[in-house]
């Protein structure tokens, strides 16, 4: 036992550096792909019917490829077309085009969600659609996918672990490559596991906590 917990004291602080790589991985995607999401779900109800059919494909074609096809798609195939990209630039720009469409159809849903009343009302007011967009049915939709939004990010943080397949030093590069050095890849690999839960627990009891307090609001 005293073996074990020396070995993951030496091995901590490269695991920290590569929890704070995931950690920031997933921040910056969640801040560029919660914006593309909120564009791609107005575009979807758009009138226009060729953009919502074009948008309607980019958030499909987002939700149906697996992660891994987009990282590899970007990191080694733009680089055949002349585009070589980091491999954090290659993950973010994946993992926010997948954010994207998956919040999307999150967002999308939580709109439709915010009792037509709300509507009814601000158009008896003679408030224009802008407005009951902007103060109305925004606020009011976020506030409802605020749970379902907190539950994507963590499976976006854990789904950050597919990067080391293209070399970002990540947590779990960094314990596969201690593991690959010492053949301790059952303790390295439980000691990221550990790391990981630090992050995806507290994450999901907040998450829980937002969803029931939301569960009163709209009651």
């Amino acid at each position: 036992m005293n073996g074990l917990i020396e070995q993951w004291t030496d091995w901590l602080p490269s695991l920290v550096d590569g929890l704070g790589v995931s950690v920031q991985l997933a921040v910056v995607s969640l801040l560029i792909g919660l914006p593309l999401g909120l564009a791609e779900a107005l575009l979807v109800a758009s009138p226009n019917r060729i953009v919502r059919w074009i948008t309607l494909a980019v958030v499909e074609f987002g939700r149906g490829t697996p992660t891994l096809v987009l990282l590899y798609l970007i990191y080694y195939g733009l680089p055949s077309q002349g585009l070589v990209l980091p491999a954090f630039g290659s993950a973010v720009i994946a993992l926010s085009f997948m954010t994207g469409a998956y919040t999307s159809e999150i967002i999308r849903a939580s709109l439709q969600a915010v009792p037509r009343g709300l509507v009814e009302a601000a158009a008896a007011l003679g408030i224009n659609r802008w407005g009951t967009f902007r103060f109305i049915l925004f606020p009011e939709g976020i506030r409802i996918a605020i749970p379902a939004l907190m539950g994507f990010a963590i499976q976006l943080f854990q789904t950050t672990s597919l990067v080391f397949l293209i070399t970002l030093p990540e947590l779990l590069s960094r314990a596969y490559s201690i593991g690959s050095t010492t053949f301790q890849y059952t303790s390295v690999l439980a000691l990221a596991g550990v790391l990981y839960l630090l992050v995806t627990l507290p994450s999901g009891w907040l998450a829980a906590l937002l969803e029931k307090r939301m569960g009163r609001h709209l009651a």
